[in-house]
């Protein structure tokens, strides 16, 4: 049984972000041939705080902080897709989303032991598959926010296997989105297109 984490970064719920999410775990489950299970968080949600730079590592835990987002990281590593959505503000994630990615640095935890200087610890060792959404405004610049998830999901050992971009100009109507049959499609291809590449992961 496939497993998906989703993370949104929207504030708003049923947001556009939240049904283009929505729509990629319906294809995931549809090409998988099984039952999936979908833990989908909303980061508005949770109370944390961002991440204080603290320079040295928490193992054995994975942050020094357990705050509300704690648990998340037990899911993070274990699932077996991530999915991660976020409105783009300035050209950027949303500052959940930013918040979110930026208190995963300890996934890497450094290792000031290294000889020759100061490398990352590999922590994550089971390949995860992911893809993401990005909604802005008609002539929102995407490209930012693109990068910043796609770091993450390098960060985090995930594979990013395509994302969609929805750009509107109905700022007042909460889930434009459902109003556009074809990106809904593509969105739900890019699940069937994540599902066919689960046995890449689980041999």
């Amino acid at each position: 049984m496939p497993s998906i984490l989703t993370l949104s970064g929207s504030p708003i719920r049923d947001s556009s972000t939240d049904i283009l999410l929505t729509r990629i775990a319906e294809g995931i489950e549809s090409a998988s041939g099984e039952p999936t299970t979908n833990e989908f968080v909303r980061l508005n949600h949770y109370q944390f705080l961002p991440c204080q730079a603290c320079g040295r590592s928490p193992e054995p835990d994975f942050c020094i902080f357990h705050d509300e987002i704690y648990p998340l990281y037990d899911l993070l590593i274990s699932v077996d897709i991530v999915l991660f959505g976020s409105p783009v503000y300035f050209d950027s994630v949303s500052a959940q989303s930013k918040a979110f990615i930026d208190r995963c640095n300890c996934l890497r935890p450094p290792d000031f032991d290294a000889k020759s200087g100061h490398h990352f610890k590999r922590i994550i060792l089971k390949k995860r598959l992911g893809g993401m959404v990005l909604v802005g405004g008609e002539r929102g610049e995407f490209e930012g926010a693109r990068k910043v998830i796609a770091g993450f999901f390098k960060w985090v050992e995930i594979e990013n296997c395509g994302h969609i971009i929805f750009a509107h100009t109905e700022m007042k109507a909460i889930g434009p989105v459902q109003n556009d049959p074809a990106r809904l499609d593509e969105a739900f291809q890019l699940g069937q297109k994540i599902a066919r590449r689960l046995p890449d992961t689980q041999t």
